[in-house]
């Protein structure tokens, strides 16, 4: 009979300690929206579908506001045979009642244009004037509802030539916008470096180094649409107020403002409703008394905070006259 095998009692097998993993940090609840909230609808093509979902991340907070996305990717003005903006968009304001629109398109319209007589090659005369009109007739399905617009300009692009032609479209959107007295979005110097090139890397909305595009050329990665978004954000908040605020109460979201100061008990301090960190004129989003009469629309709507100088190009703002960091000479000196 056989022996058995002696075991080799000596000798222990090592048993790699199992990983365990990191506990997820428990998600915050999601913020419960008022009734009275106040929503701002985005529509456009595969750039509006990325903004519109890292804005409706800025005011996941803000119980007075929501935000609806109504993208369609390969839409633009000029294939109306795939989705016809024009006529599709009282529908979507019947059905969403927005406070505000905002309104992103052009990446996918560099091509022909059909015309009602003929089709038109892209950057001809009668491709323009065709495609100036139909700006027209959206923005105008908006403002004969009396409702806010914002129109998002294109942003760089890599290759040199659709960069161009993005700056072109540009300038023909702000001019319909601005005649129809909406409001031009200008994303344009928030994508480029100090000589106007297309960068893939740059600062986000906090200042700090990121990949802003995605490897085509084109899209954006997570922070560059939320760094898009952030230019909107700043004017939705002009726009709504303190129903933007993380704070407000749900009983006072459609009280008067100049009611809501409660009368102090004789000997007792008065006592205002408080003003939330991310209220705008933090930002320089409000002029001071009498300022509206030295500034032009364009100037009042655009300007750039001293915050946004210093992150964007680093530049100081100039000193005020007689301060003691004004080091500027005085006649005679």
């Amino acid at each position: 009979m056989p022996s058995r095998p002696q075991r080799n009692r000596g000798s222990i097998r090592a048993i790699a300690p199992r990983a365990v993993p990191a506990p997820t940090p428990p998600q915050p609840e999601p913020v419960a929206k008022l009734e009275s909230a106040r929503k701002v609808l985005v529509i456009g093509d595969f750039l509006a579908g990325g903004m519109g979902g890292e804005l409706e991340t800025a005011f996941e907070a803000a119980p007075g506001v929501t935000v609806s996305e109504r993208s369609d990717g390969s839409s633009g003005l000029v294939r109306d045979d795939h989705f016809d903006w024009i006529a599709q968009l009282p529908s979507i304001l019947d059905e969403e009642k927005p406070a505000i629109v905002v309104v992103m398109l052009g990446a996918n319209d560099r091509q022909q244009i059909t015309t009602p007589t003929a089709k038109e090659k892209f950057r001809s005369e009668e491709w323009f004037d065709e495609y100036d009109a139909r700006i027209g007739k959206l923005i105008s399905v908006v403002t004969s509802r009396k409702l806010p617009l914002l129109w998002v300009g294109l942003p760089s692009f890599q290759s040199p030539s659709m960069m161009a032609d993005a700056a072109t479209l540009n300038g023909l959107y702000r001019n319909q916008v601005e005649k129809a007295g909406a409001e031009f979005v200008d994303v344009w110097d928030g994508f480029v470096d100090e000589e106007g090139k297309y960068v893939v890397s740059g600062s986000d909305m906090n200042g700090q180094q990121v990949r802003l595009r995605g490897s085509d050329g084109i899209t954006f990665t997570k922070a560059g649409k939320r760094k898009l978004a952030f230019y909107v954000e700043r004017f939705v908040r002009r726009h709504l107020g303190e129903m933007t605020s993380p704070d407000l109460a749900p009983g006072l979201a459609n009280v008067n403002p100049a009611d809501r100061t409660v009368p102090a008990e004789p000997g007792q301090p008065l006592t205002v409703q408080p003003v939330s960190l991310s209220d705008p004129d933090l930002d320089g989003g409000k002029e001071l008394l009498g300022a509206s009469s030295l500034a032009t629309p364009a100037t009042a709507n655009n300007a750039e905070s001293p915050r946004e100088k210093l992150v964007r190009r680093g530049e100081l703002s100039t000193a005020p006259a007689g301060r003691v960091d004004d080091y500027r000479l005085k006649a005679g000196q």
